[in-house]
């Protein structure tokens, strides 16, 4: 019997196996956890780890056992209250035993608390990005090559150690050693078999000096396959491993936000929350991703990432000059022939009514052309602005690369940022 010990090393963490195995037993209580404390965090407070704690009811082991129940008509012995035919009534189930429960004490002064654990910051942020992707992701140009696969190209004569094909190398060999030696072997067949020719002949008939000459020739023959050797440098053989550059999957996603008067800083603040979401989503999964960062309130101007998140600019409200904005720098440094375009737009809907239509129209002819997706979130928890109902009059010409979600409280963050990049949308090419 064989026995198979694994000494591979954990690091660190030596129960990391166990702990993989947990994480998915429990992975329905795990992923409600990580959706409360994304609602609760605040913007700087993202990228940490979470406190998680499961009843302990959840935590039990199943165990099978033989249920109470059935007619039961037998009187044990030393019985002075029932006799033969008296129904006993069943006990009532009452509170207390050991306390085990939900982290609720008993009467007895026993009780258990919720069983509770830490996930790191890389398990709590794999949960939140869980089966989320950028919808209608194409595989574009060839014009980085950095971008390659490995895969099998038959095999060589040259390489490593650890490439070594076997049995390919076992078969050249077999192969080399039979056409060898086919002319010796034929040679060989036919001495052996003359030589039982005469020895089969009658004693006053056989010829010992060729029974003699027959015998040494067929040693020479042996000895000569002999030499052949078993294996040559010639039959070694190696599998072929060639790099092949694969079609680059860039992207780069606009972060386009108002900042105009109109939009509180409790309105800002549920922004910024879905803009760090969408941007520890991209960095986490995506590696070729450039991040675009907008702001606009009468005018638009580009900005860098801290000026987006902390800036108090503010003003009055021109949406268009952020479309404008957008697709001006598309133009100039994103080629759509070679980039996948995304653009998420956060803004509580207030805009100028005569600018409203004209939104819609930029976005129908300059964007939407050259874009995979784009989304539209208005925070409000009041009735629709004007720019809604101009961009829902446009979605059904948009299709499924358009969509507009509404957020009313800080609650529904990460709901709606989860519907919008849902994988079950997908159309992402292989």
């Amino acid at each position: 019997m064989s026995y198979i010990i694994d000494r591979r090393l954990n690091g660190k963490n030596k129960s990391m196996v166990n702990r993989q195995r947990f994480l998915r037993r429990y992975k329905s209580h795990i992923k409600k956890a990580v959706t409360d404390a994304v609602n609760k965090r605040s913007i700087t407070d993202m990228e940490r780890g979470e406190k998680i704690s499961i009843p302990t009811r959840d935590t039990s082991e199943p165990v099978f056992s033989h249920g109470k129940g059935g007619a039961r008509q037998r009187v044990l012995p030393c019985n002075r209250e029932f006799h033969a035919g008296d129904k006993v009534l069943r006990p009532k189930s009452e509170g207390g035993g050991n306390g085990a429960g939900e982290g609720n004490a008993s009467n007895q002064g026993e009780g258990e608390d919720e069983f509770s654990f830490f996930i790191s910051k890389e398990e709590f942020l794999d949960y939140v990005f869980e089966d989320l992707a950028l919808p209608n992701l194409l595989k574009k140009t060839l014009n980085e090559h950095d971008a390659v696969e490995y895969r099998r190209a038959g095999f060589t004569a040259t390489g490593t150690p650890n490439n070594l094909a076997v049995i390919k190398s076992m078969r050249a060999a077999h192969a080399r050693r039979i056409a060898l030696s086919a002319s010796s072997r034929r040679k060989l067949k036919k001495a052996k078999a003359e030589l039982e020719d005469e020895q089969a002949k009658d004693e006053d008939l056989k010829n010992p000096i060729k029974i003699a000459e027959l015998e040494e020739k067929i040693l020479k023959l042996q000895e000569k396959i002999k030499k052949i050797p078993f294996i040559d440098t010639f039959d070694i053989k190696y599998r072929n491993i060639i790099k092949e550059p694969v079609p680059s999957t860039k992207a780069v996603m606009f972060c386009v936000m108002d900042v105009s008067g109109s939009m509180t800083q409790q309105i800002k603040d549920m922004a910024k929350r879905f803009y760090i979401l969408l941007y520890l989503f991209l960095q986490r999964n995506y590696e070729k991703t450039e991040v675009v960062f907008i702001r606009h309130h009468t005018s638009a101007k580009e900005v860098n990432e801290e000026e987006f998140f902390y800036s108090r600019e503010t003003g009055g409200t021109i949406v268009s000059s952020a479309l404008e904005l957008m697709g001006n720098i598309i133009e100039e440094r994103y080629n759509p022939a070679e980039w996948n375009i995304y653009g998420a737009q956060a803004s509580d809907g207030d805009n100028w009514d005569d600018d409203s239509p004209n939104c819609a129209e930029i976005l129908r002819q300059r964007i939407m052309p050259m874009a995979q997706y784009f989304a539209y979130i208005e925070i409000t928890p009041n009735a629709h602005q004007a720019l809604w109902r101009a961009y829902e009059a446009l979605a059904p010409q948009l299709g499924d690369r358009f969509a507009m979600e509404q957020i009313t409280s800080a609650s529904d963050i990460f709901p709606v940022f989860r519907d919008l990049f849902s994988r079950k949308s997908l159309k992402e090419a292989v």
